[in-house]
């Protein structure tokens, strides 16, 4: 059986942790070919290339800037992928039939190469939804509901739906929404969460105490640590909020995203000395801080 699998994840190699390079693990483990379609950003100034990793085609396809940049450069390279993705899977898949499409939102923008093999190979279509966009943009207010750009991105977001074969929601709340706000089959629709390999919860023990003095932390505190995405759907005015009065223990915040300078900012305005702000970390490093951490924090 041969699966393709579209996502605008940054996927360095198959072999990192995350819930998508963990499903596709999984299922070429269970004797899947696995052909996978990341993004790789112009400012890596790297071109297309096709590479092979544990029995799974990984194919990196140069792009537009899609992250840590403004929204009209966003929005610009964002409406290209559908066009470079089939260039490029055409090019270095061309002749493979798939019997499955896997897609992941965001993006929705993925709707005309869903429909090519679609269409030309019969494929079966699986939509993995994990945004509801654009109707989250229009929640934090970064796009007027019935407005141009708003009607463009819906009218693309009910032909995703329509194309796919089968939609995995998050939870029943989202399976709820999303028939109540399309005509949809509701039969089509099922749950999907996150998949992920559970990792052993290792007691906080020396092996990785060099990172308190690397990043001046207290070693008796107890380590509260968020990481992730800083961006404005993350909602991070509560995390600010929390930041400014945090006692309880030594807060850790470690990401990127377009509010990284506004936290940089305030906590520099504040000087609370029981918040560290690191930016964007190697995987393996950032695990490690995890090992060392108390309490993980979701926003």
């Amino acid at each position: 059986m041969n699966v393709l699998f579209l996502t605008l994840s940054s996927i360095e190699s198959v072999s990192e942790r995350g819930i998508y390079t963990d499903l596709v693990r999984e299922l070429a483990y269970r004797g899947v070919h696995m052909h996978v379609v990341t993004p790789r950003e112009k400012r890596k100034n790297l071109p297309t290339e096709l590479m092979r990793e544990n029995y799974i085609d990984l194919l990196k396809v140069k792009t537009g800037n899609i992250t840590k940049t403004n929204v009209i450069e966003k929005g610009l390279s964002t409406l290209s992928i559908e066009k470079q993705y089939l260039q490029a899977i055409q090019e270095h898949f061309g002749n493979i039939e798939f019997d499955l499409v896997m897609y992941s939102t965001p993006p929705i923008t993925f709707e005309k190469v869903v429909r090519y093999f679609k269409e030309h190979h019969q494929s079966k279509t699986y939509l993995i939804l994990k945004d509801i966009f654009p109707q989250n943009v229009v929640d934090i207010e970064l796009m007027q509901k019935g407005g141009l750009m708003w009607r463009y991105f819906r009218n693309k977001e009910k032909k995703l739906y329509e194309l796919s074969d089968h939609i995995g929601c998050m939870s029943p709340a989202n399976v709820d929404y999303i028939a109540r706000h399309n005509k949809i089959d509701k039969k089509k629709l099922e749950i999907f969460p996150n998949c992920i390999y559970p990792i052993n919860r290792i007691v906080r023990t020396t092996k990785h105490s060099y990172l308190f003095e690397k990043y001046q932390i207290p070693q008796h505190s107890t380590l509260f640590i968020y990481g992730g995405n800083l961006g404005k759907p993350q909602g991070l005015n509560f995390l600010l909020e929390v930041s400014a009065h945090f006692d309880a223990g030594h807060l850790i915040i470690v990401g990127s995203g377009t509010e990284y300078e506004k936290i940089r900012a305030a906590l520099k305005v504040w000087n609370n000395p029981n918040v560290t702000l690191l930016p964007y970390l190697p995987k393996e490093e950032y695990d490690q801080l995890l090992q060392i951490a108390d309490v993980g924090l979701i926003f």
